[in-house]
């Protein structure tokens, strides 16, 4: 305000004709009624003191009545001269002000032009410069012509007629007023000495009466306050137009760029970022490296903290220009920390880390998908039950007149919990707002609601710990619209001083932040603050001044306050890291010399290529050993559902025909219905089984690394499990298995020797088992008792007792029917009686099932030792075959189906199932590859958390120096 007095701060030119009029009044002593040109004694002369004397007659007007002079008419004539000479000397000043400024804005316009950058070579594209250089010489020509005459220049006295007549009317009127006063009144000899004239005004002001001096008090306040309303329109207008030159230079400058680039080759650069994109980059490596400020992370950051609906939001949204966070009617909205970059740019956009949209802030669409992200991000990092998070969601908004800087929005503060937070919500946003504050360099902006009172107050005491002497803090009160009416002026002047909180600051501001409307845009906003603070009765009685008003010199502030400390911490910071970074090198060294330090990433990646090289390895298995597998995998498979379900069943029948026609039925029950999704099964087991053992035989391997083990383990069974086989290789399956059933005809004498060992095979296989359950039954043998020390237990004993019976009865009749008859059981049952061995006939049936068992199968692989060589008696014979051989038939046509089955299956995995497999592990891996979690559950050791430890450092430190040397050529 001082130098804007004194002249020498730059003003619009429009108003450069008004700076000899406020040059006048500022030299007025408005706390008493005397003047002092000079500030000291009568050093001046006595034309001085005349002069001096009309600017305090014309400044006080008929209402500075209530002297009483006396003078002669001498006197009264030489006032009236005066007086007119003043009159003509400000008519002079008035217009040599207006000229003046056209000089001045003439002046201004060649110092902006030789900013700009060289232009010499846009001859060859834009028109020459012939019109400005005209333009230059009319303004040369108007200042050689004020030289010779004081007529004014039309073209500047149409821009400042207007403001010339007002100045004219309302000196005339004071003029009228002075000489109306002065034929009222009998004035003083102007030729009094200063020290005469001070001494009278005093006497004559004693003899005032008390309302004469309250109304020249508040005359003389309503004149400073009309003075101070001006001085701030005249600075709105000045920041305004210092924001329009700044518009027009970048635009000129981004039309300079791209007229250069069009001119020139385009070549493939690198994209060069800005300066606080890179700090931003470092603060987010850093966030996941360090939680507890613990090691290094020591940089700056500005922490916004507040009680709740304090308006921490809206301070951020005014100092980004959009409103980008949503709202709630009396809901906590912000549960995470929110890291807001802010930077200057051509487009006003914003942008999440980990995205690539864009979003466009100028689009009220885009602002709502912004806003419905951010409360979606939010809302993701709470759940489980809680209210508020640790997790950092990471911003980027760009703009033109943005201040660099980093914010982080956190959590309000609260005061009691309610019923649909969780318990511990209080303590959860007190400890993160500790937690942010506690970084030694962070700056904190205290945000405290004017429109509640002081003693409600959460977050002062908090600040006020963490920053006792307040270095680091910078204090803000919103909505002063709405304490103006509420609170006492000198009580807000008093937190403006910083004299009523017990807390310190580097500053103290007061904003609005809004008229409280949802749908209210930043311009809005914004213009009703000017408003507010140009109107307002706290700026006008001097309780606050213009810098420590409008979100605008508070966002200056904060930057200039955030890159300060930014320049005195990074290189400490640096320094920390080197020192971090040599110690884990150095456990490196120590603890795997022999092994370079491969973060999880990629050591993922190895693993990834090794268990595809084994999905590779699948290719090269023969087809005689796919075979082999299949073969056995289905037999294993459809043994059992062979030999109870149709062998069994149909030999027992007692008759050849009865035999074949029960076994057809059965077979193509079976081939319709369960047979082709047992082979799918069959064929999908196989499968997995070979690669598990190819992975088993990878492990054995010399170069194997243990490491990867869980990683494969879990992948594979991972998509084993997701993998099916495919559908229509069922109806495949179905037909061909039906058509090989259907042939009953052995083909070759090797044919039928092969389905006689395979019959002699499974009924070996069948009996073996059921010898092991006979063993279990009726205990050891003699043999067993006196080599194995083992006894037989009660049941057993009683179940021997009932096989002696039973043996009678197989031994007694050979062919025997699969049941007991009733007068079976009862003979069996008194028998036993008589040895004193009470049973039921349930027992004695369950007895019966193994030893028959037992008895068939002997008897089935009996036939299948004199069906050897029976194959030409069968092909002469046929079913009337002296040696009954439809067994040795019956398998014949299931090996038939099994191998057809087995080439099906084999053909399918070949083809079809291992690319499918391949495709499903690809799918898994991918999965995994973008899932950090799992990589370190599965990726574990002390190898792989030192190797990513010790490449974070260094990434960060890389950050770090970049980030420096930008630093220092900015500079």
């Amino acid at each position: 305000m001082a130098q804007l007095l004194r002249g020498k701060a730059s003003i619009d030119p429009r108003f450069k004709h008004i700076r000899p009029t406020v040059y006048a009044l500022s030299r007025v002593n408005f706390s008493g009624f005397t003047y002092n040109g000079n500030g000291g004694g009568g050093g001046a002369g006595s034309g001085q003191r005349r002069q001096n004397f009309y600017y305090q007659e014309f400044l006080r007007g008929p209402k500075f009545g209530g002297y009483q002079y006396y003078q002669s008419s001498r006197g009264y004539g030489m006032l009236v001269g005066r007086v007119l000479r003043g009159v003509l000397k400000l008519r002079y000043l008035v217009l040599g002000g207006a000229i003046g400024g056209g000089v001045t804005l003439n002046k201004r316009y060649e110092e902006w032009k030789d900013g700009l950058p060289d232009m010499k070579w846009l001859e060859e594209v834009l028109p020459d410069n012939e019109k400005w250089g005209q333009f230059t010489k009319s303004l040369l020509a108007v200042k050689d012509s004020v030289k010779d005459s004081i007529e004014i220049d039309p073209r500047l006295k149409q821009l400042s007629e207007n403001k010339i007549n007002e100045w004219r009317e309302w000196f005339d009127k004071r003029l009228d007023n002075a000489i109306e006063a002065a034929e009222t009144q009998q004035n003083p000899q102007i030729e009094t000495t200063k020290e005469e004239l001070r001494s009278k005004n005093t006497v004559n002001a004693k003899s005032l009466s008390a309302e004469e001096s309250r109304r020249r008090v508040e005359t003389l306040q309503s004149q400073v306050d009309a003075l101070q309303t001006e001085i701030m329109n005249v600075q709105l207008k000045y920041q305004r137009e210092i924001e329009k030159l700044e518009k027009e230079n970048r635009d000129l400058r981004q039309q300079y760029l791209i007229l250069k680039t069009n001119r020139k080759q385009p070549q493939k650069k690198r994209i060069k970022k800005s300066l606080i994109d890179m700090y931003s980059e470092v603060l987010d490596e850093l966030s996941g490296y360090d939680t507890s400020y613990s090691t290094a992370d020591h940089l700056p950051r500005v922490v916004v903290v507040g009680d709740q609906s304090s308006g921490k939001t809206s301070v951020l949204e005014a100092i980004a220009q959009a409103r980008i966070f949503p709202r709630g009617s009396g809901e906590m909205m912000t549960r995470a920390p929110v890291k807001v970059t802010l930077s200057e740019g051509p487009y006003h956009v914003a942008q999440f880390r980990d995205s690539d949209r864009e979003y466009d802030l100028t689009r009220e669409s885009d602002l709502a998908d912004l806003r419905r992200d951010v409360e979606i991000r939010m809302r993701n990092s709470v759940r489980g039950g809680k209210t508020v998070s640790m997790d950092v969601i990471s911003m980027t908004v760009k703009g033109p007149g943005l201040q660099r800087m980093v914010l982080v929005d956190l959590p309000g503060i609260i005061s009691t919990q309610t019923v649909d937070m969780a318990a511990d919500t209080k303590d959860s946003i007190k400890h993160m707002t500790e937690h942010y504050m506690s970084n030694p360099n962070a700056i904190i902006l205290c945000i405290q609601d004017g429109s509640v009172d002081a003693e409600r107050s959460n977050v002062t005491d908090l600040v006020s710990q963490c920053d006792p002497l307040g270095k680091r803090t910078i204090f803000v009160l919103t909505k002063v619209d709405m304490a103006e009416d509420l609170a006492d002026p000198n009580r807000i002047r008093k937190i403006l001083s910083g004299k009523l909180f017990p807390m310190k600051a580097l500053g103290y501001f007061a904003v609005v932040t809004g008229r409280g409307r949802k749908d209210d845009s930043i311009e809005t906003i914004r213009e009703y603050e000017e408003k507010f603070f140009k109107n307002s009765k706290l700026f006008q009685s001097g309780v606050t001044m213009s810098h420590q008003v409008t979100t605008r010199n508070l966002s200056l502030a904060v930057a200039d306050r955030f890159w300060k400390m930014v320049r005195e911490t990074i290189e400490q910071q640096a320094d920390a890291f080197k020192a971090t970074r040599f110690n884990l090198e150095t456990e490196w060294k120590n603890n795997f010399p022999r092994l370079r330090e491969s973060g999880r990433d990629e050591l993922f990646e190895k693993a990834k290529g090794e268990v595809l090289d084994e999905v590779v390895n699948l290719s090269q298995v023969s087809a005689k050993k796919w075979e082999e597998l299949l073969n056995d995998k289905l037999w294993e498979k459809l043994s059992n559902y062979v030999f109870e379900n149709v062998y069994l069943p149909a030999a027992q029948s007692g008759s050849t025909n009865s035999f074949n026609t029960m076994v057809d039925i059965k077979l193509r029950q079976w081939a319709e219905q369960a047979l082709p999704a047992k082979s799918v099964e069959a064929g999908w087991e196989a499968l997995q089984k070979e690669f598990q053992h190819l992975m088993e035989v990878a492990r054995k391997t010399p170069d194997h690394d243990d490491l990867y083990d869980n990683l494969k383990s879990a992948v594979i069974d991972e998509a084993i499990r997701r993998h099916s086989w495919e559908d229509k290789a069922i109806d495949m399956l179905r037909v061909i298995q039906l058509n090989t059933l259907e042939d009953r005809s052995v083909h070759d004498k090797n044919e039928w020797d092969q389905a006689v060992r395979f019959f002699e095979s499974s009924v070996k296989e069948k009996l073996q088992h059921t010898e092991q359950t006979i063993s279990e039954m009726f205990g050891p043998s003699t043999t067993q008792k006196w080599l194995h020390w083992r006894s037989s237990t009660e049941d057993q004993n009683k179940r021997k007792h009932v096989k002696s019976e039973l043996d009678k009865i197989l031994g007694s009749d050979a062919k025997h029917s699969p049941t007991l008859s009733y007068d079976e059981l009862t003979t069996v049952r008194k028998n036993l009686q008589r040895n004193n061995v009470e049973v039921e006939t349930d027992y004695i049936r369950e007895t019966w099932y193994p030893i028959y068992r037992r008895h068939f199968l002997k008897q089935a692989l009996n036939r299948a030792y004199d069906c050897r060589k029976a194959y030409y008696l069968y092909t002469q014979q046929g079913s009337d075959c002296e040696i009954n051989c439809s067994d040795v038939v019956l398998f014949w046509r299931i090996q038939q189906v099994i191998k057809v089955t087995a080439n099906a299956l084999r053909q399918q995995v070949i083809n079809r199932e291992a690319r499918r497999l391949d495709k499903e592990i690809k799918e898994v891996l991918d999965e995994y590859g973008e899932d950090d979690e799992k990589k370190q559950q599965l990726l574990t050791g002390k190898r792989v958390t030192l190797a990513e430890e010790l490449i974070r450092v260094r990434h960060i430190q890389e950050k770090l120096e970049e980030f420096i040397n930008a630093l220092n050529q900015e500079k």
